[in-house]
């Protein structure tokens, strides 16, 4: 690991934000997001780092403050907000009571910050502010990990670190590990840093660069201790290859996490579904695939830190039969039966002293681990499912790394639990509201186009994730362009041709790839022409009979596959037209298409129910645009329509809003607010339409 200082970009940080903030507070941002950047020196919300200094009171008098990380918050994108202001000279006062309980603690970090509107602190604070460093920095480096989460773990730690390091046995993050910290450090006044065994890496200087620098040396310093040291790699049983790994997923994913889909008794929300993200890469296969793999990966975490992400132990599934769908479910759904009793009962084993008000968590395992295919991680939706991800990839090279030079050795099982069930480890998973759409992935059709992008922002908001279809090319990278910047993780392009159904079925297999399944289809894409009967082309009635009904049937027919494999229901929602109860003149192709669409998924409403499918529909009457998008519809048939009727663009739209009972403009938002209410199921309703066409006597559905 090199360091990544520079004496510019630090200047830029001054710039930007000392005139508000000052330059300490400036530097500490600059210095913590360098060290955010190192994702083999902390992870998603890992981490911590603080700056002493002084703050102006009402008074106007300046009063020592600790300025430290908000708890969870991301080192990598911190801003000066996010590092919690605190009374310093209090905290310091901590130090002479005799215990102080984790409750309480928050209590007087609430109670003494000194800013009414900043975020919870770290939990580890009272170390930040005991250590009498103006900057101090803490890390889970990957390498400082691997070294301390050994059988001879503190030897090798002071032969790769030197005597410059104090080494502290293991104790949990809150006031004892505060008192231990700095009576180690009053005790060798001279030290450079610090080793938390099975916990990380403190380093602290006068400066920002002193402070990160020390860091950068000494993370680097147990690297190349373990190239050195690491010199027997993990023995591979078989090999299977990334190709092969990656077609497995597209087949069990959905299974494993219908599987995990957690009955709730509501018929309106049949379960509490999850999203998954897999590693089939190589050294997650030759983890899984190795003879050690299943010793290894049964032990327990690199940092208590993780817990809250990835549970104490993964589910590892034992000689997985892939040549049979129904056996692998079967022997799923048994491992999961028996995680959950296992968890349940290291729960009850553990419990008698946990915080009030600290509820059990749910019994289902974050992380899966399945030779032959890779490792699955768990999360409510993308982002936390990711960070599981992103901890296991880390766990899995770590652990090799290890077992390539000695004996792995973790925490305690009452250590594990006493971190898990901590109140301010807890406090970092409450802190966003689930949205309600937040566990749900959807595929939309036609995406790049006014009305799909409209629905694609609406089910974004709600927390969906969703896979942006339509065919390749720059509207519909555009499209998850802009939408990947305010919804980051949530949105993905998959390039897909509906009237082809291996197209349709591999896109079906990106998006498992991607979250594990499919929730909700929105069959979307059309093409429109507009042709009197007697001068109908009949190439060119086929070439809408390709999008509009064979192109919608292999959507349907493909989803009801997925739906089938997945068996936790789900929902379609097609976008109709109010063509197919009034048609125009001059629009038999589209009318009569769009009709046998609607008529698809009517019959797909019968055969669908069984397996708890809604299939329902949305009848918008002509929606021009959304934002900057064209409708592809409109642009197509609009100058003919324009023209019939003397008309310009506008002119058009006043046409189309003063025919409709309510003289409202129809657009892409409205749609999508008819396609919400049937994804977030408000009532029991399948086989149904909703006009949205501001009222229109003749098309209203019958």
């Amino acid at each position: 690991m090199e360091s990544r200082w520079s004496e510019a970009e630090a200047a830029k940080f001054i710039s930007e934000f000392g005139a508000k903030w000052g330059d300490d507070l400036a530097l500490r941002t600059y210095s913590s997001r360098l060290i955010g950047r190192e994702p083999d020196a902390v992870l998603h919300g890992g981490g911590n780092a603080s700056v002493k200094g002084t703050w102006r009171n009402v008074w106007g008098e300046s009063i020592p403050a600790l300025q430290v990380k908000a708890s969870g918050c991301d080192l990598a994108a911190i801003t000066p907000e996010q590092h919690v202001p605190l009374d310093l000279d209090y905290l310091r006062r901590l130090r002479t009571l005799p215990g102080l309980s984790d409750d309480r603690m928050a209590n007087e970090f609430r109670t003494h910050t000194l800013d009414c509107h900043s975020p919870c602190p770290s939990i580890e604070t009272l170390a930040h502010a005991f250590l009498p460093a103006k900057y101090v920095d803490h890390t889970h480096a990957d390498s400082i990990l691997a070294l301390t989460n050994q059988a001879r773990g503190r030897e090798w730690v002071c032969e790769a670190l030197g005597e410059e390091i104090i080494v502290l046995a293991y104790v949990r993050p809150g006031f004892d590990l505060a008192k231990d910290a700095i009576e180690a450090l009053e005790k060798f006044p001279e030290a450079a840093g610090m080793v938390w065994m099975h916990h990380g890496l403190v380093t602290w200087g006068e400066t920002a660069r002193e402070s990160y620098e020390r860091t950068i040396r000494l993370v680097s310093a147990a690297e190349k201790y373990l190239a050195r040291k690491a010199s027997n790699p993990l023995p591979v049983q078989t090999l299977t290859s990334v190709e092969a790994a990656t077609a497995r997923l597209e087949q069990v994913a959905p299974i494993v996490r219908g599987l995990l889909a957690e009955p709730t008794g509501d018929e309106s929300r049949p379960y509490r579904r999850v999203i998954l993200n897999a590693l089939t890469g190589r050294e997650a296969l030759d983890f899984v695939d190795s003879p050690k793999g299943k010793d290894l990966a049964l032990s327990p975490p690199l940092t208590s830190d993780h817990l809250i992400r990835t549970k104490s132990l993964p589910l590892w599934l034992d000689a997985p039969d892939f040549s049979c769908l129904e056996k692998f479910r079967d022997q799923m759904a048994k491992a999961i039966v028996d995680y959950a009793a296992a968890y349940n009962a290291y729960f009850e084993r553990n419990s008698a002293d946990l915080a009030p008000g600290v509820a059990r968590r749910d019994p289902y395992p974050r992380v899966i681990l399945i030779p032959g295919l890779g490792a699955l991680s768990v999360g409510k939706n993308a982002r936390a499912s990711g960070i599981a991800r992103d901890i296991t990839a880390h766990t899995l090279a770590v652990k090799a790394k290890v077992a390539a030079m000695g004996e792995y050795q973790g925490l305690s099982e009452r250590h594990l639990f006493n971190m898990e069930y901590h109140m301010l480890q807890h406090a970092k998973l409450t802190e966003n509201q689930e949205l309600p759409l937040s566990r749900q992935v959807a595929l939309i059709t036609g995406a790049a186009g006014a009305i799909g992008s409209a629905i694609a922002e609406k089910l974004l908001l709600a927390g969906c994730q969703v896979a942006l279809t339509d065919l390749p090319g720059p509207n519909l990278e555009s499209l998850v362009h802009e939408l990947e910047a305010t919804y980051p993780g949530q949105a993905i392009a998959v390039p897909l041709d509906v009237t082809d159904p291996v197209s349709v079925e591999r896109a079906f297999g990106s998006i498992i790839r991607a979250w594990g399944g499919v929730d909700l289809v929105v069959v979307n894409a059309g093409l429109a022409l507009v042709s009197p009967l007697t001068e109908l082309n009949l190439d060119s009635f086929r070439k809408l009979e390709r999008v509009n009904v064979e192109g919608t049937l292999n959507v349907l027919a493909q989803a009801a596959r997925h739906f089938k494999l997945q068996n936790t229901g789900g929902d379609v929602v097609l976008v109709s037209t109010k063509n197919v109860f009034a048609p125009g003149a001059g629009f038999g192709a589209y009318s009569a298409t769009k009709a046998a669409a609607h008529q698809l998924a009517r019959i797909a409403s019968l055969e669908f129910a069984p397996m708890g499918v809604r299939v329902n529909m949305v009848a918008p009457d002509a929606v021009f645009s959304h934002g900057s998008r064209k409708s592809g519809l409109w642009s197509t048939v609009g100058p003919d329509r324009m023209r019939a009727r003397g008309l310009d663009e506008q002119g058009l739209e006043d046409y189309y809003r003063k025919r409709n009972l309510l003289k409202i403009r129809v657009t892409g938002e409205h749609v999508a607010n008819a396609v919400m209410f049937f994804a977030t199921r408000q009532t029991p309703t399948t086989g149904a339409t909703i006009p949205v066409d501001g009222g229109l006597p003749d098309s209203t559905p019958r």
